[in-house]
């Protein structure tokens, strides 16, 4: 029989605006019962730092070179992590002994698949000593051991989700827009593929926060008010990222920002919505067929006009768009929750990967485990 575990997933993402917490019930397998949620968002000071924790991994060729700036920062990310989990037992009246395992993704500070090298800073022995918690973590790791992109992770967690979806006969794609997008597809004869797809939230937000020193477009309100620059839009989607068969994971760095006095801070904020849009059904076409339902989790399906932009371009194609909501998820949650299923799955010796997800050469298993 199956062992059903109850853990929490920890997700700190490119957007680098907090942390999410979830709790699941489940066995790793089929069995999924959601539980709570709770966001703790990073205050401007701490940003600033992970931004900074970006140019000190930039010439790392060791994934555990640790500079003594970014040591002290990985301590502080890792205390931050077991406050937020301190904090998400006492709110919902939860002993961390009821816990199993946290699965802790930690923060990509450096991604370079095609040199087989991935960084997430985040020390899970010591999130075990502080919780007392035992931890799952590193999981990305050991599939690009064995020639994977170490990217993208959720699509074994999409995949148990997409259950009754795929049942009924249809092709699921799930899309998280988060600082980079990514896809996952369940086809109608259950074969799984995925892959990023391109720039989600990251231009966006830089281009505002850049223009007014907000750190993103609420509701997708200045893209509203703008209009898009072809020859801008045309830059970003002309990427050789979105040509040739082999899709590849991304880092947050590989599409550049726009630069000052390129548009206005209205017509910027569009075209970037529209360029994130864009890429999604770009990167869409190569998988093995159409999809019949998108069902977009992530920050991004809150910005209405990235959103309107997409569903009109997928409606064209005949695929129906869907929030995580409407189809009776959490899209705030989903990634946390996935965090928390790879962790089960890992203690199980269960594969995180497929070459259909990362191009890893055969299904493997990933993660370091840390007890208390």
């Amino acid at each position: 029989m199956d062992i059903i575990r109850t853990a929490i997933g920890l997700m700190s993402g490119t957007s680098m605006d907090g942390i999410d917490v979830a709790l699941i019930r489940t066995d790793g397998r089929g069995f999924i019962e959601r539980g709570p949620f709770m966001g703790v968002p990073y205050e401007a000071d701490f940003r600033g730092r992970l931004k900074r924790a970006l140019e000190l991994a930039r010439p790392l060729t060791d994934r555990n070179g640790r500079p003594v700036e970014l040591r002290d920062i990985e301590r502080e990310l890792t205390r931050r992590h077991a406050i937020a989990v301190t904090a998400f037992l006492e709110r919902f009246g939860l002993a961390a002994n009821a816990v199993d395992v946290l699965g802790f993704h930690g923060q990509t500070v450096l991604h370079r698949p095609d040199e087989g090298l991935t960084i997430q800073i985040g020390d899970g022995q010591e999130l075990a000593r502080q919780t007392g918690i035992s931890v799952v973590y590193d999981m990305r790791a050991n599939d690009m051991v064995h020639g994977g992109q170490g990217a993208p992770l959720v699509p074994a967690y999409h995949a148990a989700l997409a259950g009754k979806l795929q049942q009924a006969g249809q092709a699921v794609c799930f899309v998280n827009i988060g600082g980079i997008s990514n896809l996952t597809f369940i086809g109608t004869d259950g074969r799984i593929s995925a892959f990023d797809s391109g720039p989600g939230n990251t231009l966006i937000d830089q281009w505002v926060e850049m223009q007014t020193g907000r750190t993103y477009d609420p509701g997708g309100e200045i893209a509203g008010r703008g209009k898009v620059v072809a020859a801008l839009a045309q830059r970003y989607l002309e990427s050789p990222f979105f040509r040739g068969n082999v899709r590849r994971s991304l880092d947050r760095g590989d599409f550049a920002p726009l630069h000052q006095g390129e548009a206005s801070l209205e017509d910027g904020a569009r075209t970037l919505a529209h360029v994130a849009a864009a890429s999604i059904v770009k990167s869409a076409g190569f998988l093995p067929e159409t999809p019949s339902t998108y069902i977009v989790c992530g920050g991004g399906r809150l910005n209405a006009t990235l959103m309107a932009e997409f569903s009109a371009m997928a409606e064209a194609l005949g695929s129906k768009v869907l929030t995580a909501e409407q189809a009776g998820f959490d899209g705030d949650a989903m990634e946390a929750e996935a965090w928390a299923y790879l962790a089960v799955r890992s203690l199980d010796g269960l594969p995180l990967t497929f070459p259909g997800t990362t191009g890893v050469s055969s299904p493997v298993s990933g993660g370091m485990f840390a007890r208390p």
